[in-house]
C-alpha cells in the first residue's frame, strides 16, 4: 500500500510532462510485447516448417515441397519454394541462391517491423524528461525570485526535487525500451540467420542429388551449343 502511494505522490509531483513519458512507454511495451509474440511464433513456425520439407526434399518430391509451401505462411517456406521454382529455368547454383535471396529480402522487413521505434522511444522518453525536469527548474527559479528569503531555500529544494522525478520517470522509461529493443534485435537477428542457413542446406542437398549445375560446366555446354 505504502508502495502505491509512493509511485502516485512521485507520478503527481512530475507534472504534466509525467503523462506523456508514461504513454511513450505503454506504446514502446505494446509493441515490445506484439514483437515478441511474432517472433516467438515466426521462429516456431519456420521450425516446424523446416522439419516438414528437409525429407521431401531428401526425396526430391518438389511438389509435394510447393504444395506445403503454399499451405504454410513461414518465410522459410516461401524461401525454399521460391528455390525450387527457379529450379525449371536454371539449375546454375547461383541463380537458385538469387532466387532465394530475393524471399529472404521480402521476409526481412517484416521480421524488423517496429522493432527500431522502441530505441526512438527510449529517446524520446529521456528527452521529455530532461525538457520536463529544464521547465521545472525555470518554473522553480521565477517563483523563488518573488518568494520571501525565509522561505526562498525550502521553496527551491521543493521545486528541484519536484523538477527531478521527470528526469527519473524519463529514465525509468527509456532503460526497459533499450533493453527490450536490444532483445528483439537478437531475436530477429536469430532468424535470419535461420532462414539463410535453411537456403544453404537446401542448395546442398541439391547439390547431393546432383540437381544443380556448376557455372563452368554450364558454360562448357553453352560454347558445345555454339559451336
Amino acid at each position: 500500500m505504502e508502495t502505491s502511494t509512493s509511485v502516485i505522490r512521485f507520478f503527481q509531483d512530475g507534472g504534466m510532462f509525467m503523462y506523456p513519458i508514461a504513454i511513450v512507454l505503454v506504446v514502446g511495451l505494446a509493441i515490445a510485447i506484439e514483437r515478441y509474440i511474432y517472433l516467438y511464433v515466426a521462429r516456431d513456425t519456420n521450425r516446424r516448417a523446416f522439419n516438414t520439407l528437409m525429407p521431401l526434399l531428401q526425396r526430391q518430391d518438389y511438389k509435394a515441397v510447393v504444395r506445403v509451401a503454399k499451405e504454410s505462411n513461414s518465410p522459410i517456406a516461401q524461401i525454399i519454394s521460391l528455390g525450387i521454382a527457379r529450379i525449371p529455368i536454371s539449375r546454375r547454383r547461383e541463380d537458385i541462391e538469387h532466387a532465394m535471396e530475393e524471399g529472404i529480402l521480402e521476409a526481412v522487413p517484416r521480421l524488423e517491423k517496429r522493432t527500431q521505434y522502441l530505441a526512438t522511444f527510449a529517446n524520446v522518453a529521456t528527452l521529455l524528461g530532461l525538457l520536463g525536469t529544464i521547465i521545472g527548474l525555470i518554473a522553480a527559479f521565477t517563483a523563488v525570485a518573488h518568494a520571501d528569503p525565509a522561505e526562498k531555500a525550502t521553496l527551491l529544494s521543493q521545486s528541484i526535487s519536484v523538477a527531478m522525478n521527470t528526469t527519473a520517470f524519463g529514465l525509468i522509461s527509456a532503460i526497459p525500451l533499450l533493453l527490450c529493443h536490444a532483445f528483439l534485435q537478437s531475436k530477429t537477428l536469430e532468424i535470419i540467420d535461420s532462414l539463410e542457413m535453411a537456403g544453404v542446406k537446401f542448395l546442398n542437398v541439391l547439390a547431393e542429388k546432383n540437381v544443380l549445375t556448376s557455372m563452368s560446366r554450364t558454360s562448357d555446354l553453352e560454347k558445345r551449343a555454339d559451336s
